[in-house]
């Protein structure tokens, strides 16, 4: 399913959600200009390797360029496919978010269920080599927030049936929800070893921490107005 707009207007200007977009497109631009071998040498220098995470905390080199890369890896993406599926969904639940929490909280939220997101996909996949890359974790916190904070909006999405794409509005609630399962399933799967290219694991851990992140940073509501 391919959401395309949400049915909860946001109050302010999504400003910190438009930058990150932005960002991550302009990165991604810069990438395609890049010769393949040199961009491998990127992913590596920028991305998350897990193998290389565990070899710095128990060697006890530097921690700095490993921290720093929990953060670059979410501006860069392995393909026009990745980059805009991601910004998509960003587009669309990211601004409902940042009117929720502000601006500072949302830029803050984002950076932490990005890193949880992180985290989760090297506990599940502790010596990997592979460098991960792109927003995912994040965008998946994102959608863990927005099933907490909008669960009575509806989502306009284009939905395949058969070989046809179908314009169909569904709740936020069973949208979200299959995508989770669906990402848990995929997740369960490759801890039997079988082989993909996804981190799955980066996509749950960013959803929990974000459902969880949102009650605890969000202002509760009363008699129609925020109170922090």
């Amino acid at each position: 399913m391919i959401p395309l707009r949400d049915s909860v207007k946001s109050r302010t200007f999504p400003i910190v959600n438009i930058t990150i977009i932005v960002l991550n497109l302009l990165v991604y631009l810069r990438e395609v200009t890049i010769e393949p071998y040199r961009l491998n040498q990127v992913f590596y220098a920028f991305g998350l390797v897990p193998a290389e995470v565990l070899n710095t905390l128990f060697t006890g080199a530097p921690l700095t360029p490993v921290l720093v890369s929990f953060v670059t890896s979410m501006f860069i993406h392995g393909g026009w496919l990745h980059v805009i599926g991601n910004m998509l969904f960003l587009w669309v639940f990211g601004d409902n978010i940042e009117d929720r929490l502000g601006h500072l909280k949302y830029l803050l939220f984002y950076l932490a269920v990005g890193v949880v997101g992180g985290l989760a996909h090297i506990i599940s996949n502790p010596v990997s080599t592979v460098p991960v890359v792109g927003a995912s974790g994040a965008v998946a916190g994102v959608l863990g927030a927005y099933i907490i904070a909008f669960p009575r909006s509806r989502i306009l999405a284009l939905v395949p049936i058969l070989i046809i794409f179908t314009l169909m509005e569904i709740p936020a609630v069973v949208f979200i929800a299959l995508w989770f399962v669906l990402q848990l399933f995929n997740g369960v799967a490759s801890l039997g070893g079988a082989a993909n290219t996804v981190a799955y694991w980066a996509h749950i851990g960013g959803f929990v921490m974000g459902a969880i992140l949102i009650k605890t940073m969000a202002p509760r509501i009363v008699k129609g107005y925020y109170r922090p």
